[in-house]
C-alpha cells in the first residue's frame, strides 16, 4: 500500500512540540482537546467523502502506555471525533490496531532504518477487521517524521480488508516534509 495521503494539522515547532510533548510525555492529558481540535482539522483537509469516518489511532507500544498511564493518541482520536462530530460530521474512534511485535524507539533511527523497524509490526485485532469495511478509515497519529509507521498501519488496514481514505497528523516536522502551499497535505521527500 505504501504510505497514504497524508495531512497535518500545524508543523511540528516551538509550541506545538511543547504542547505535544507535555500531553504525551508529561500527563497533562487536559491539552487532549486542543490538539484533537488540530487533528480534526488536519482529517477535514483530506475531504475523505461525506459519509461518517472511522478514525483508526497508530496504537502506541503496550510498555509505552503502562508506562505514561494513557495512550496519547487514542486520546487525542477520541477528542477529535468529538470536534467532528460538534461540526457535524460523523466520526468514531476505530482503536483496532495492534502491536503484534516489539519494535526498537525509532528516535535516531533513519528513514530506511524505521521502514525495517516496523515493516510487519501492526495487525489489526482479531475480528475487528469486518469493522473497517463499513466505511473509510482515517489513519490518524500525532507526529509524522518519515511515514514509516503510518504506512506500514495503512498496510495492516488493507490486508485486514478495510479501506484507508488517507492519514491525519496534528504536527508534522516542516524539515522532513514539504507543506503543500498554504494547504496542509504533507508531501514526503524522496528517501
Amino acid at each position: 500500500m505504501g504510505l497514504p495521503r497524508v495531512w497535518a494539522g500545524t508543523p511540528y515547532a516551538d509550541e506545538a512540540r511543547a504542547v505535544l510533548l507535555a500531553h504525551k510525555e508529561r500527563g497533562a492529558l487536559r491539552l487532549a482537546g486542543p490538539l484533537g481540535a488540530v487533528l480534526a482539522g488536519a482529517v477535514r483537509g483530506l475531504r475523505a467523502g461525506g459519509g461518517p469516518l472511522l478514525l483508526v489511532p497508530v496504537p502506541s507500544a503496550r510498555r509505552s502506555v503502562a508506562g505514561r498511564g494513557h495512550d496519547p493518541v487514542r486520546r487525542i482520536a477520541l477528542a477529535a471525533a468529538l470536534e467532528l462530530r460538534r461540526a457535524g460530521r460523523g466520526a468514531r474512534v476505530l482503536a483496532v490496531l495492534r502491536q503484534r511485535r516489539a519494535v526498537a524507539d525509532q528516535a535516531g533511527l533513519s528513514a530506511r532504518q524505521r521502514l525495517a523497524n516496523v515493516a510487519g509490526a501492526l495487525e489489526v485485532r482479531g475480528g475487528a477487521g469486518r469493522l473497517l469495511t463499513a466505511q473509510p478509515a482515517v489513519l490518524v497519529d500525532d507526529l509524522v517524521t518519515t511515514g514509516a509507521t503510518l504506512a506500514e498501519a495503512a498496510r495492516a488496514v488493507t490486508v485486514a480488508g478495510g479501506r484507508v481514505a488517507g492519514a491525519a497528523v496534528v504536527a508534522a516536522p516542516s524539515g522532513a516534509f514539504e507543506f503543500n502551499g498554504a494547504r496542509s497535505e504533507v508531501l514526503p521527500r524522496r528517501m
